[in-house]
This record gives C-alpha cells, structure tokens and sequence, in this order.
C-alpha cells in the first residue's frame, strides 16, 4: 500500500488563548479519500485531503474496573479511574488496598512499572512482621554432568501468535534446524513461552535426552531467564541455552520481505545452533548479603526511600550534602489539589528523623564507594571526621536544581523571577501589590540546543501559580507566552480553568522568542501568531518557568559508583520499560529529580518503586551473581596488566603467579564485582583473557555459520 500522505491527529490541537478551539472534521468525498478540516496556527479553517488519518484517542476506565471498586469499598474519582492522593499516589481511599499503572488514570510503559514495584513495597511494609514466613524455596532437580557428553540440541521456533508467523516461515526453519549438526529434535510453536510449551519442553528434554536447548522467538533480555527456569526445572545447567531473535532481528524489520526474513531466520538459528554446541555449564557465585542500604540525597526521593526500606525493617544510613533535609521541595508550597507542601514536608522529616532504623547524616559528602551487590562500604565525611559504613544497596535520590537564567533580565532587574521564587512571593502577606500585569515565560533554557529536554513540571507549575494569582487578585492581568503546553493527565482540567478565569495564552516559535527590555518599565514583545503581529506588554512582574537542571555533584557520583549519565547530566536506568529504576551495576537504584525531571508523585512512586527492588536483595541471605563473566586462561597470561586499567569496575588486580616464580605475575578477577563488559578481553594482547558464555571460539563459530551460504 502506499500512502500521498498521513498525519497524526491531536484532537485537541492548542492554539492562542485568542483563538476559539476547533476540533477537526473528517469526512469522505465521493472518490472515498478522506477530507480533513483543522485549524492552523494562522487562524483560519483549512482543508485537506488525506489517504490516512491516525487518531491519537484516550484511556479510559472500563465498566469492570468501577464494579471493581464498588466490591472493594474504595473511591473513584470523577473520570472513573481509581482514586489517589497526589501524595500518596499508590495508595487507594481503603488502607491495605494499594494501586498501580492505567487503573489509577492514563500513564506510559515506564511509570506503570515503577508503580507495580512501588505498591509491592508498600504492602510489604505491612507484612514486615511475616515476611518470610509462608515462603516456600523452589527445588529444582539435580543437575545434570553434561561435560563428557555430545552436543543433543533441542530447537524450538516460535511462531508468537502474528508477530513471527505472519512474517517467517516458521514450520518450515523448524524443519531446517533438524538439519543441523547435533539437533536431534526441533518442532514449530505458538506460543513457545506458554506455561504449556514449557512443560512440553521439559518433556521434549527428558524424552529425547536433550543436553542443549535454542529457543527461536522474541528478545532474550525479556524471555531468556524464564527458558533458562525451564532447563533449570529439567535439571540442565540454565547456561547451556541459547535465544535467536527472529522477531526484533527479523520478522518485525523486514516484514514487507517474507521470504529473504525467512532465510535469515534460518540464519540466526543456524548460529544459535553454532553457538551452543559448544557452550559449557556455568555457576553463579553465591555472596554473602550486608542487611542494610545507603541513600544518598535527602530530599524528597531518599526520604520516602529511606522511610520504605525502614520501615520494612532495615538499617538505612542517609546522607544528605545540605544541613538540612528536604531538597528543592523547600523551595515549593503547593501543587494541585495539594495547597500546604510545607505541612507534608515537614511531617515526612519527623519521620525520618525518629525512626529508629534510619542513621541520618546531614552536611556530610559520600567521599568513597567499594565493594559490589551486598557487600558495599562507603567512607563518609562530615566536616573533618570521617565514617565507615557497610551496606548492601545504594539507592541515589540526588534531586535536581532550579536552572538560574541567563537571559530575559533574569538577575539584572528585581522585577524578573522564576517559578519557584514566585511560589515564595504568592506565600507573603499581600504578594501581588502593585501588581497589575504578570507575565510568564514557558521553556525557559528547555528544549533547545545543549537542553533539549522537557522539564515535565513547567508547564503545571505556571498554570498552577496562574490560577493563585487569579485568586488573590482577580483584577489582575496574567499572560502565559509558551511554545507548547501541557498540563497532563487530570491536570489538564485545571488548564481549561485558567482560560475560563482568564489567563490568556500566547503561543510563540522557538526561533523567534519574546524580547524584554527595561527602559523604566519592563517592555516584552512577541508575536503573535494568530494575530500575525507584535503584541507588547508591560508586566510588572516577569516570571519564568526555567529548566530542571541535574545536581552539579551527578557526573563525579556516576564515575565513583560506575553508573551511567545521559548527554544532559541525569542518571540513566539499566532499561527505560524493563528495569526503570535500576543501574546495570547490580545492587545500585535511582530515584527521583536525579533520573529526570518528574512531579511530586511521581518522585514518591519511584522512590518506593527503588525501596522495593532494593529489598529484593538485602531481604535474602545469599546473592547470586550473574556467571557471565570474565576469566583468565592462566596458561596464556603473563601478567602483563594492560587490562587492569580498562576495567571500569576495579575487578582485576596483578598477583604473584601461585606455585610460580617471585617475578612472575597474573591477572586476579574478583568475579563479585566483575560485571561481564568484556572490556579487558578486548584489551588483551595474548588472547588470556575471556569471557564465560561468550568465548572466542563460541563467536568464531557464530561468525562462520553466518557466512554459510
């Protein structure tokens, strides 16, 4: 099929305050194309024809979620979505009852997960006096010693409903992969990873006495720990498996070329088959875990961190740079539906500050950071002394800052603030005398070169301290000049409010911002689009609604606990839907304005959401850590080190050759705190060092499957 034209529709599409909304029209004319009529940013109605028209429609509360909450006893609100506290935003109107993703009102991928881990957390506060007690440990069989036995590989290829099947096909590279050396079985799937199939496998492994196990489907970083369960329940080793990706790799990229993804199906598989003939068993290395966590940044993310984990009975030690607690919510006073920010503030501070399981250390700096999962210990330093402590997690909750502009007078005159030196003012006794004209400024250093990002709250906080401003002087004239805004979710409703109390709305381009001078009186031009002229103002009041910037200490605290940094300066997840809240260093968790710009709510989901997945490990005794590390063929190494210093996470170390002379020497690996990067692989002149599941001559015979014709 192909497609003249198509375009994503926004219903609602904002244009100025001086504008009436239009909603588009769409209709067919007698030759069955699609007319689309919509409002442009110049005002009139135009009209245009397309082949497709793609509606972005909304979430909604289905008739099974209100019979739901009707059983249930708890509240809804007035969309019909579950109802929440803006500051306690996983929990219901019931206690005991706690919410996560859409059911509470529409919301993405990544937020959803973040609150299913949240709402865990906090019913396993309430269970902290059980935990445990009704567990039941898994049994697997005995393993298997495959060692001394011939590859039998078992391949089963998967056709994930339509995702594969209606693109490869799949019966017949099942029937291909039985042509390949040591496959002794292979068979075609619907659904291969389906409770039913898994026992099929089991089944298919004991019957034909499998020793190796491929799995032709979807995405290994979301399916392969429970295929690796499955060998595991088997009783083989859960390393001697493999995943080709013939869905991201091939039926979804090449969906339009049936055939040519048919054969590279053949090819993935055909390698994966390579691969595992020759894969070994592989052991996990059991740590030992220090019951206890280290939050770093006492603002509103670590305390509601700190509080989660104490109050499911752990040692937390926090530590906050400031004297005292609380981050830049000291700086705000209300957000919607919520007037008195202070109150909650200074609640959650008490709690923190007289839990018995909480060591709270303020002006004090994390001056170091060793170890690895369950076995970290840190030196901290307040003023001159300095502490040891051991812990078994980190959670890093270092907020963020309130950009100070540059531009538009900011500094220059009195008369030019931001949205948090605002929130100040509006909390005085007669905040707005003198004040007739206000005047605020959206985007203020976001979303444009070295800043390209969203500060997300902008855009509530402006429309939030409108509609105080109105309220305490009705009178007065408010402006909002913003290139695009959005307050989302149900906060939109407080949006329509502010152009019925008549804050006016004004929309400018990115490359022609408004201009403000200051001979005497403030003097702000912009233009207009709608109107297609320069509109000018006299504010008495100019306030701008300036960037979230990530704390200043970020890029030091990442190279110290080896964590990663996005091009802006916050702190990047292990995987923005799968593990949201995660490092790709185990036993390391973020929260809050240190990951990006996020509201109240937001913040407090997350920092539970990281108390939750840090119990995971400080709750158990053991840890097993991920075997796919790095080894040294002692043979080959002759400790020359070049290694050492490539390795981003300190687990190697030059030693004396055991059993060797005094001069001789070779590279040691700690293998708890080795991460598997394989950097000091690459590094190796004299091929001494490899990588556990991945070993050159398991890639070589990858490599020359693939240039099979």
């Amino acid at each position: 099929m192909h497609f003249k034209r198509a375009r994503v529709c926004d219903v609602y599409k904002r244009e100025t305050i001086l504008q009436k909304d239009h909603k588009m029209g769409t209709q067919k004319n007698s030759d069955s194309e699609l007319i689309v009529k919509y409002a442009p940013e110049t005002g009139e109605v135009a009209e245009e024809e397309f082949d497709m028209v793609v509606l972005s429609v909304g979430l909604e509360p289905s008739e099974r979620q209100r019979r739901l909450a009707s059983r249930l006893g708890i509240r809804l609100d007035p969309n019909g979505f579950i109802w929440t506290n803006s500051l306690r935003p996983l929990e219901t109107s019931r206690p005991g009852i706690f919410i996560g993703g859409t059911a509470s009102g529409p919301k993405d991928i990544p937020e959803t997960v973040i609150q299913a881990s949240g709402t865990a957390g906090k019913a396993s506060q309430l269970l902290v006096e059980v935990r445990g007690t009704l567990t039941l440990e898994r049994e697997f069989p005995p393993e298997k010693d495959v060692s001394e036995q011939e590859p039998r590989i078992g391949v089963f290829v998967c056709h994930c409903g339509t995702n594969i099947g209606s693109v490869v096909d799949v019966p017949a590279t099942a029937q291909y992969a039985k042509s390949l050396p040591y496959v002794v079985y292979a068979e075609d799937n619907l659904y291969t990873c389906s409770q039913d199939t898994q026992d099929h496998i089991r089944e298919m492994i004991a019957e034909y006495n499998l020793n190796r196990v491929v799995v032709a489907s979807c995405s290994p970083r979301t399916h392969e720990p429970l295929f690796q369960q499955t060998l595991c329940e088997a009783g083989l080793n859960p390393h001697l498996f493999e995943m080709a990706n013939i869905r991201d790799q091939c039926s979804w990229i090449h969906m339009n070329r049936p055939q040519d993804a048919t054969e590279k199906a053949r090819d993935l598989v055909r390698m994966a088959v390579a691969k595992v003939a020759l894969v070994e068993p592989l052991a996990a290395a059991s740590l030992d875990v220090t019951p206890s966590a280290l939050v770093i940044g006492g603002g509103l993310a670590g305390m509601t961190a700190a509080l989660s984990l104490a109050k499911q009975g752990f040692e937390v030690v926090l530590v906050e740079r400031q004297k005292q607690l609380g981050g830049t919510l000291k700086d705000l006073r209300s957000i919607f539906a919520e007037p008195n920010v202070r109150a909650y503030l200074q609640q959650i501070k008490e709690h923190v500050q007289k839990h018995k399981n909480i060591a709270l250390y303020t002006s004090t700096e994390v001056e170091s950071v060793e170890g690895f999962v369950g076995n970290f210990e840190s030196t901290l330093k307040t003023g001159s002394k300095e502490k040891m402590v051991k812990y078994g997690v980190i959670i890093v909750a270092t907020g963020g800052n309130e950009h100070k502009p540059d531009e538009y007078l900011f500094g220059q005159d009195k008369r030019v603030i931001t949205q948090l030196q605002l929130e100040d003012l509006l909390s005085c006794t007669e905040p707005l005398s003198g004040v007739k004209t206000l005047v605020m400024i959206q985007c203020v250093g976001s979303r444009e070169q070295e800043h390209m990002y969203c500060s997300r709250v902008c855009c509530s906080t402006a429309v939030k301290n409108a509609l105080k401003i109105k309220e305490l002087s009705p009178e007065a004239e408010v402006y909002i000049l913003y290139r695009d805004i959005r307050t989302y979710g149900f906060n939109e409703e407080y949006f329509q409010a502010a152009r019925d109390k008549g804050v006016i709305f004004v929309r400018y381009e990115a490359d022609n911002k408004p201009k403000v001078t200051n001979k005497g009186a403030l003097k702000l031009t912009v233009h207009e689009l709608l109107l297609d002229r320069e509109l000018v103002l006299e504010p008495d009041l100019l306030v701008l609604s300036s960037r979230i910037d990530p704390d200043s200490g970020n890029e030091a605290l990442a190279q110290m606990l080896k964590v990663p940094m996005n091009e802006d300066g916050f702190l990047l997840e292990a995987h923005v839907k799968l593990r949201p809240v995660e490092f790709a260093t185990e036993g390391i968790f973020v929260a809050g304005l240190a990951h990006s710009p996020k509201s109240m709510a937001e913040t407090i989901a997350q920092a539970e959401a990281a108390a939750a997945k840090a119990c995971t490990i400080i709750s158990k005794d053991k840890y097993k850590a991920e075997p796919t590390i790095a080894a040294v063929n002692e043979d080959l190494c002759d400790g020359c080190g070049i290694c050492v210093p490539v390795c981003e996470y300190n687990a190697l170390e030059i030693a004396d050759r055991p059993g060797g002379k005094e001069e001789e020497k070779i590279v040691q690996i700690n293998e708890a705190m080795c991460k598997g990067c394989g950097g000091c692989v690459a590094a190796c002149p004299s091929g001494a060092m490899e990588q556990k599941g991945f070993k050159n001559e398991q890639m070589l015979a990858m490599i020359k499957a693939s240039l099979v014709d």
